[in-house]
């Protein structure tokens, strides 16, 4: 199976339930949940995140099924790792054009 990307965009931002009104006010998303440091915002085909913290840009989530096997992969092919929290899980990589994204497991 082919890797895919999901339905799933995150951003970061200093105050996650501002940026989320932005969103809600601006564009017509529903804010449909919030925790302490994640606000999400969804619309018909989007899952759209907010996490606090300091912005990176956006990251697209990208399931594989090896994440650690991809990962290798992609940092001998010019890819940084930005942020990599296998309890989350997650792990943010940047290819060498400037997108960014998260490795998930293949469901």
């Amino acid at each position: 199976m082919a890797n895919s990307f999901s339905g799933d965009v995150l951003i970061q931002a200093q105050d996650p339930r501002s940026a989320a009104a932005f969103y809600a006010e601006e564009l017509g998303f529903t804010v449909t949940a919030e925790a302490p440091h994640m606000v999400s915002v969804h619309g018909p085909s989007i899952n759209f995140f907010i996490e606090q913290g300091p912005v990176i840009g956006p990251v697209l989530e990208v399931a594989v099924p090896d994440v650690n096997a991809a990962k290798h992969r992609l940092i001998a092919a010019g890819c940084a790792v930005i942020k990599d929290e296998p309890h989350v899980p997650r792990c943010y990589i940047r290819d060498p054009y400037g997108l960014t994204f998260n490795l998930i497991k293949t469901k």
